[in-house]
């Protein structure tokens, strides 16, 4: 049934894959609220999937790099349908929802989905840790989304080869704006993750050490936006960059797992 949840999911994100690629294809460009409703149905959809996990394996569903792809998207969602309506930033989900339905893709054709059931009682310090450090990297995905959006924008006013799609994209400033506060809300997020690593009681984890590499470089880039050390387009390319490096090496990442030192 859980499959079956995160099936429907991702058919709701390839809707939105669809209508982006129509969108920028299109001489001209019409928002449309079903293009939000998709999102949100997939959202919804992969709550229910993570539910019913977590109920199967008795703990926070981040077991397998399968679950953790999954946990990813449906983070990114959830800071598109908190931060997007409210900074009027609605086009973010057009760019979204493409990234989102390639993760679940990749998790469902790709992946091993192999559950796995702990014997022992889940130490909420893990789960806190685990959890919160995932809903961080979800801020810092959409900081990446929010930074492409940006250098396409600049992109299209500097070679004056201005598109439809370009009149409905937020001001440039907004997306700088924007970027900035997901990186920083990702950076307290991850303060918090790593705050529970610690209480642990172990730092055995290779996974809190690398939250604490990427707590660095995430807290560097937003040290140096702050202090105007950078561009705001070079803030941009290294939100992405940062994102892709961490995407990169997710899969060296376990959580948790039936060896973790509990």
């Amino acid at each position: 049934m859980d499959r079956l949840l995160l099936i429907a999911s991702t058919f709701c994100f390839l809707f939105g894959f669809a209508y982006t690629m129509h969108a920028l294809g299109a001489r001209v460009y019409r928002p449309a609220r079903a293009n939000f409703f998709a999102i949100l149905t997939g959202f919804l959809l992969q709550t229910g999937f993570l539910y019913l996990r977590g109920q199967a394996i008795g703990r926070c569903p981040l077991t397998s790099l399968f679950e953790v792809l999954i946990f990813l998207a449906w983070a990114m969602v959830l800071f598109y349908l908190l931060i997007g309506p409210a900074y009027r930033l609605s086009l973010l989900g057009a760019f979204t929802s493409p990234l989102v339905f390639l993760f679940q893709l990749v998790a469902l054709l790709a992946l091993k989905d192999a559950p796995v059931r702990i014997a022992r009682a889940p130490n909420p310090w893990m789960e806190l840790h685990a959890a919160i450090s995932i809903v961080a990297y979800g801020a810092f995905a959409l900081a990446c989304v929010a930074g492409v959006m940006y250098l396409t924008q600049e992109r299209q006013l500097k070679t004056h080869h201005i598109r439809s799609i370009f009149y409905h994209l937020p001001p440039i400033r907004d997306l700088a704006v924007a970027n900035g506060r997901l990186i920083l809300t990702g950076f307290a997020l991850l303060s918090v993750g790593i705050f529970a690593g610690f209480m642990i009681g172990s730092m055995q984890s290779h996974a809190i050490w690398w939250s604490i590499g990427v707590w660095l470089l995430y807290g560097a880039i937003y040290a140096m936006s702050k202090g105007h050390r950078v561009s705001p387009r070079r803030v941009a390319w290294l939100s992405v960059a940062a994102f892709s490096a961490v995407l990169l090496t997710l899969s060296g990442i376990n959580f948790i797992t039936a060896k973790s030192a509990f």
